[in-house]
């Protein structure tokens, strides 16, 4: 009987034994484990977060990219837009300006237009693009043309005798058209009032034998015309201009 107790608490004691060493061994796992675990966790959570920081600045960065973008395609759509206008506005009013060899060839009655302003403006060799002091003398000469009625511009290009005669003759027309294009963009005076002509070197006003005779040369003037006789117009007659 005392065999069978021994042998028994013997078993009991082994199950005890074995339950508590099966605790502490998961014990001891889970104290190793855990912060492990615990790391992975916080690794997972900053991964996650970066990567929505990185999803945010890369949402901005292509926001800016597409405002920008759509800030240079308005910017060159305007542009684009504004020189078609020019460039419009400029080939009409060449298309509609009269061009001739003489005023008298276009027009009729012209006797009975009286000049009732001028002006000149020069330009360097071989160029025929308006300067500042051009524009000033064309600006006081647009002046008189505010109340004036019933007129016409008698614009003529001329060069020196420097050159090809038929190149003189196309320089003298372009420094005309020069002339008829700031005037007509500015202040929106109707192409039909200009009469253009270019005589490139046949009319000159100076000695092309002198630098100053052929600086004085290559000019363009203009001559307002009205027929309405000078009684019955207020426009003033401004100064030629010249070197």
């Amino acid at each position: 009987m005392m065999q069978r107790m021994n042998v028994l608490n013997v078993s009991v004691l082994a199950a005890a034994l074995i339950g508590v060493s099966g605790c502490a061994t998961k014990n001891y796992v889970r104290t190793q484990t855990a912060p492990i675990i615990d790391q992975t966790n916080e690794l997972n959570d900053k991964t996650a977060e970066n990567n929505r920081n990185i999803k945010a600045t890369d949402e901005r960065a292509q926001a800016g990219i597409a405002k920008a973008q759509g800030s240079a395609d308005s910017a060159t759509q305007n542009a684009q837009t504004a020189q078609k206008a020019a460039g419009d506005a400029t080939t009409a009013a060449n298309d509609a300006v009269h061009r001739a060899d003489s005023l008298a060839s276009v027009v009729s009655g012209l006797d009975n237009y009286q000049p009732i302003g001028n002006a000149s403006v020069t330009f360097g060799f071989d160029k025929s693009t308006l300067t500042a002091d051009d524009k000033a003398q064309l600006d006081t000469f647009a002046a008189s043309l505010t109340n004036a009625k019933s007129y016409i511009l008698e614009v003529t290009g001329g060069t020196d005798s420097t050159g090809d005669a038929n190149y003189n003759y196309a320089l003298s027309q372009r420094r005309a058209d020069a002339v008829v294009q700031y005037l007509a963009s500015k202040y929106q005076i109707p192409a039909h009032r200009f009469y253009l002509i270019g005589i490139g070197e046949d009319k000159s006003v100076a000695d092309n034998k002198t630098r100053e005779g052929r600086a004085k040369n290559r000019r363009v003037d203009i001559r307002l015309l009205s027929n309405m006789g000078k009684s019955d117009t207020t426009a003033s007659t401004p100064a030629s201009g010249g070197l």
